[in-house]
């Protein structure tokens, strides 16, 4: 696990594309649910007008990590062909994990 200086865990952003079958599966519901059971993330799971979803977790970099394993692990609803995430900063102003 990446520690900052002060001991703490690395806290990141971490934002995801879902490629596949995952509009209309209760593919959101289902990454809102998964966050809560990680715990400790900020951030939303939201459709996007080409067919795909985008999750934003902000959070401690392992937990960021165990989500993006799971939306990789086909332990989804509907079909996913595909994930690719960039990492960054916290910028904040999340209250929970939403559906959007």
């Amino acid at each position: 696990m990446n520690e900052s200086a002060n001991g703490n865990a690395q806290r990141v952003r971490m934002t995801a594309w879902v490629r596949g079958t995952v509009q209309g599966v209760g593919f959101r519901w289902f990454t809102r649910a998964a966050a809560l059971r990680i715990g400790g993330l900020n951030g939303f799971a939201g459709n996007l007008a080409d067919g795909r979803v985008q999750v934003v977790a902000e959070g401690e970099q392992e937990s960021c990590d165990s989500l993006l394993d799971w939306l990789r692990t086909g332990d989804t609803p509907g079909s996913v062909v595909g994930v690719t995430e960039i990492w960054g900063t916290i910028r904040g102003g999340y209250e929970g994990f939403e559906i959007r």
